[in-house]
This record gives C-alpha cells, sequence and structure tokens, in this order.
C-alpha cells in the first residue's frame, strides 16, 4: 500500500465524520428578519411612524437623504445611528413589548421626531 493510499484510509472515518456534521447542519439556515425602512429627509423622518409586530426581532434599514448629516437615536430603545449625507445603514432591535417608543434626530430635534409602535 503506497502512502497516499495509507492516508486516504486512515482519514476515512475523520472525513466521513466531517460530512455527516455538514449534512446534520445544512438544514440551518440563517432565518430572514422583517426589514422595515425608515428615510430622512431634509431633518423630517419619514415615515414618522413605524408599526413593527411585537414580540419579534426586526431590522431597521435608514438613509438619509438629507443635505447634511443626521442621527437616529432613541433613549427608550437605547439605540443611536449617526449617518452622513447620502449614507445607509441599519439597527437590529430584539424583539419589544407592544408599546410606543420615541425616537428623534439630534441634528433637528425640533423637526426629526418618530416614534416605533409595537402591536
Amino acid at each position: 500500500m503506497n502512502l497516499y493510499r495509507a492516508l486516504c484510509f486512515l482519514n476515512r472515518p475523520v472525513i466521513i465524520a466531517g460530512l455527516l456534521l455538514f449534512a446534520a447542519l445544512a438544514p440551518v439556515q440563517a432565518q430572514e428578519i422583517p426589514t422595515f425602512n425608515l428615510t430622512i429627509r431634509a431633518g423630517h423622518f419619514v415615515p414618522d411612524t413605524l408599526e413593527v409586530p411585537a414580540g419579534s426581532k426586526f431590522r431597521l434599514m435608514i438613509k438619509n437623504e438629507g443635505p447634511g448629516a443626521e442621527e437616529f437615536e432613541s433613549i427608550e430603545l437605547k439605540k443611536e445611528k449617526v449617518l452622513a449625507p447620502g449614507a445607509s445603514s441599519f439597527l437590529i432591535f430584539q424583539p419589544l413589548k407592544p408599546g410606543t417608543y420615541k425616537f428623534f434626530g439630534d441634528f433637528h430635534p425640533e423637526t426629526a421626531q418618530g416614534r416605533i409602535v409595537a402591536k
């Protein structure tokens, strides 16, 4: 038996174990979470109210279409994200209890107001 065949023979249990592990994990796929879009335009959030499912994790995609920087900030939700003009980003939220959660733009707090309603 040459060296190559000997190594293949000795590694066969390792290869089989690896294939079995891969087959067991193959059905596990990343579950897509609901995504909600929020645009910052001229110092305002569009839409200013987002309805999300209570008790479910979700992603908030934020795009700043304004001429200057703006920040999404929520003290209640302990989240903040600063976006440069033309930038996009996202935040992941853990499941929320039913209720209303306020957010605002730190650079335009008088006009950039919004809320997330978890139902």
